[in-house]
Formats: C-alpha cells, structure tokens, sequence
C-alpha cells in the first residue's frame, strides 16, 4: 500500500513555508553588493543576516538551496548538503536533514553559513547560539521570488556576477517558452497529481501559477473549499471535471505512469487519458523552485503544444 505520509508531509511543509518571512535571514531585500565574485564584495547584508567575510564551509539543508549554490558557481564552498539533496551528483550528501535538523549533527561540519527552507523545531535560533550564521529561503510564491532569492545566494557568497547570469538566463528561457506556446480559441484545464491519494496544488500555489503563465486552467480551484492550495480531490470530482491534460508529479515517489492512470477504474472516458495526454513529470524538478523551474515549464510548454487545437 502507497504510504504517504513522508510525501503529504513535504507538501505541507512547503505550504507552511510560503507564509515564513524575516526570520534568520530574509529570501528577499538583500543590500546591494559590488559586482563581481570574491570576498571584495564583503561585509554583505540580506535580510537580518550580516556576513563579514565569503563563507567557505557551508551547510545546505534544502535541496533547492544546494541546486542554486552549484548553479551559481558556489559549489566549492559548500562542505555537507541534506539527504534529500540529491542534485547535482557531486554535491556532498549526507544523512543530515532538514525535517529533523539536528545542530550538533550541523556543526560537526564547522559551517561558516547554513541554508534552510524551513526552520523546524525553531533550529535558527539554536544554532545562533552557537554562533552560527543562518539564512532563510523559503518557498517561492512567484518567479521573482525565485530570481530574488537566486541574487541574494549570490550575494552571501560572492557570487554575484554568476547569479545575475543565471537569473537573466532563467527570464529569458521562460519568455520564450511561454511566448511560443500556440494560441487556442479555449483555455485547456488540467489536472496536476501529488501523489496516488489525488492531493494536488491550485492556482495559488507556486507551480500552479506556473501553469496560468502558460495559459492552462486548474480543475482543482473550484473544488479547494478550504483555501489551502493543496486539497485532495476525489476520483469522482476528476472525472466530472474532464481535464483536458493530466500532469503526474508523482513518477519517483509512488510509481505513477500514464499506465497506471489509464488502468484507473472509471478514468478511461476523462478526455486526457482518451486522448493520451498524461504527462509524466521528474518529481524533483516538479516540486523545486530553483534554476531547473525553467524545465518545469520547458515540460509543459511542450506538453501543450503536443495537443491538438480544437
């Protein structure tokens, strides 16, 4: 039988990040810093955390933190990652954790600089007491959000050149894709899985607004009666709502496939499995807001252009 805790728990996780800010480190309002790379660009100052000199030993305990640190040309500089952080390959994984920090496990590390998403069981404040340095990134709610955080990595670790690039890069991409998705006499509505138990994402949350960007329309936004951003549906409300495309983030985790949908009792007349429009997703890339967000929507544009027009 599927278990879903682990998984339901990361989303809720995610969920409770988008309302985090100003603690240990802001993702956002971080002060200027000279261009260029190095140490020139020191004392440095995002959000509430101040940094005297470029950390040379850190500590990231967030999968999307450790993919924007290599991305940014950082890499060298970080010395231990969680065990969730599974790219790039070389990035230095441990059975360090970030839903269950533990701060003497962190300091064995001897970290100038520790990177968190979320700050469970309060572990900011008690490795402060240790002296060391924390910064708060939490989740995305918008693609500037995303592009912010990125430049103020880059600012904590003198590598602010290098995180500029990628950000323009990263605008620039996704301008595109967007611009050439084919124009349609009606929106097509899709459905976006989270997992086997039918717990999916609307409109509000990060990756859904990746898909109004695109043009798409959430099945999930009427029937999201508690505001969360995250509701389970039933079988029985997917089915009614017929979406035209059905997008599974949940291929690594739980085994999902197209054929696994289509062999689903009663999908067979939703239009997306009729018509073979099932999009299996990487579940990493589907639930991270760094550098590879770019591929998140590269995979939908192309998704989309896949489909027949009316």
């Amino acid at each position: 039988m599927f278990r879903r805790t682990p998984r339901i728990l990361a989303v809720a996780l995610t969920a409770a990040a988008l309302a985090l800010s100003g603690c240990a480190g802001d993702a956002k309002g971080g002060t200027p810093a000279p261009a260029g790379s190095g140490d020139a660009a020191f004392p440095v100052t995002v959000g509430t955390l101040t940094l005297d000199k470029r950390p040379e030993r850190i500590v990231s305990l967030a999968p999307v933190a450790t993919e924007t640190l290599f991305a940014i040309g950082a890499g060298e500089q970080v010395v231990a990652v969680d065990e969730m952080s599974n790219y790039p390959a070389d990035a230095p994984r441990t059975t360090l954790s970030g839903y269950k920090p533990n701060a003497e496990a962190i300091a064995g590390y001897e970290p100038d600089l520790v990177v968190i998403s979320n700050d469970i069981d309060n572990i900011s404040a008690t490795l402060a007491t240790l002296k060391i340095p924390v910064y708060l990134a939490p989740a995305a709610q918008t693609l500037d959000d995303v592009y912010a955080q990125i430049e103020d990595f880059g600012k904590l670790t003198g590598h602010v050149d290098e995180a500029a690039d990628l950000t323009r890069r990263m605008r620039d991409e996704i301008a595109k894709l967007v611009e050439d998705v084919p124009e349609r006499t009606r929106k097509l509505t899709y459905y976006y899985e989270l997992d086997p138990t039918l717990y999916t994402v609307t409109s509000k949350t990060f990756v859904g607004s990746l898909f109004a960007l695109v043009g798409l329309e959430n099945v999930a936004d009427a029937a999201d009666t508690t505001g969360s951003g995250y509701p389970q549906l039933s079988a029985e409300v997917i089915v009614k709502a017929n979406p035209d495309m059905i997008f599974l983030a949940d291929t690594k985790c739980c085994g999902q496939s197209p054929e696994t949908v289509k062999a689903r009792p009663g999908w067979a007349d939703i239009t997306a499995v009729r018509t073979g429009q099932i999009v299996a997703l990487d579940d990493d890339i589907a639930s991270r807001w760094g550098p590879r967000v770019v591929d998140l929507v590269r995979a939908i544009t192309e998704a989309v252009a896949k489909v027949p027009a009316a």
